[in-house]
């Protein structure tokens, strides 16, 4: 393996895929989620919008459903 590689001269390609991976969405959130997962964020070195979806994602794989109480 080499120390250092040159792709200067190289033709690289996108990766055709990667528009599969994520899609770009508008979510409006509280002030109060955007802080924690900001502040959860300095923590761990990931950033917020990535822990963000890793979050959502847990949540999608196990059908976690959200705790709703309406006042009457």
């Amino acid at each position: 393996m080499r120390k250092e590689y040159d792709f200067t001269n190289m033709k690289g390609r996108k990766n055709p895929y990667a528009r599969r991976l994520k899609k770009q969405v508008t979510l409006r959130l509280g002030v109060d989620v955007i802080e924690y997962f900001k502040a959860l964020a300095e923590e761990t070195g990931i950033p917020y919008q990535n822990l963000i979806n890793l979050y959502l994602r847990e949540c999608a794989q196990t059908r976690k459903k959200p705790a709703l109480s309406w006042a009457s």
